[in-house]
């Protein structure tokens, strides 16, 4: 009786850990984002596994259900199409309700995006702050106000078709000479990490068309320097 938090590759197969194929393995059920997805890094693996579909769309009304199998008995790992579930992804419900009624949940450490995104930045990583994918529309600007004065790196994710006005409007809340740097296609054959102030990054990519996965990595407010406090002899 427990649910695995099984993170998977973003892109290069390779990286799939030992543990997680281990574990795969031995579950009774696999919850998977998508199920085609998924059953193709399964069948590469050469893992059988009955799969059920656990996704944003479904998420509320599948939680219940799968908690209450959980707890008859039946062990479960919970896969998203790449990286670490709950992370931008489906899951937090389902651990929440599972910590709620005593089922064990144990996550294994794995793949996720932002953080090679933010080690090979060249940007502070001793204290960042995680922000996800930022609001569409509504609370959009809100958020970015409350961002201004954030001396912290800070990591976004973006889709390929926003990257060029989201990088705008970083450049209009955070200035044009904010340094940034983009991932995109992280451990993938295509992998590209471009660097520079917002300025510079609007330009490159403003010029070619933008596909694959997406990673924002953006410097903080400069801390200021303090005024030298000046003492009598």
């Amino acid at each position: 009786m427990k649910l695995y938090i099984v993170p998977t590759p973003i892109g290069n197969l390779e990286d799939i850990t030992l543990r997680a194929v281990h574990v795969l393995k031995s579950v009774d059920v696999v919850l998977a984002e998508d199920t085609r997805t998924s059953g193709t890094l399964l069948k590469h693996l050469g893992i059988s596994k009955p799969m059920h579909s656990y996704h944003i769309h479904n998420e509320h009304q599948t939680v219940m259900r799968v908690t209450e199998r959980i707890l008859k008995g039946e062990t479960m790992a919970l896969i998203s199409d790449a990286g670490t579930p709950a992370v931008s992804d489906p899951g937090f419900l389902l651990v929440r309700e599972c910590i709620k009624q005593g089922v064990t949940v144990e996550c294994l450490p794995g793949p996720t995006a932002f953080v090679p995104a933010l080690v090979n930045s060249g940007l502070p990583s001793d204290r960042f702050t995680f922000e996800g994918f930022l609001p569409h529309k509504k609370g959009r600007q809100t958020r970015l106000q409350n961002l201004v004065q954030e001396e912290r790196t800070m990591v976004f994710y973006e889709s390929p078709h926003r990257l060029v006005k989201a990088l705008q409007q970083f450049a209009e809340y955070f200035g044009k000479e904010r340094q940034v740097s983009v991932s995109r296609e992280l451990t993938k054959i295509y992998e590209e990490n471009v660097r520079g102030t917002l300025e510079e990054v609007i330009a490159y990519f403003s010029e070619k068309t933008v596909k694959g996965e997406i990673v924002i990595v953006l410097a903080g407010k400069a801390e200021e320097k303090k005024k030298s406090e000046k003492y009598e002899d």
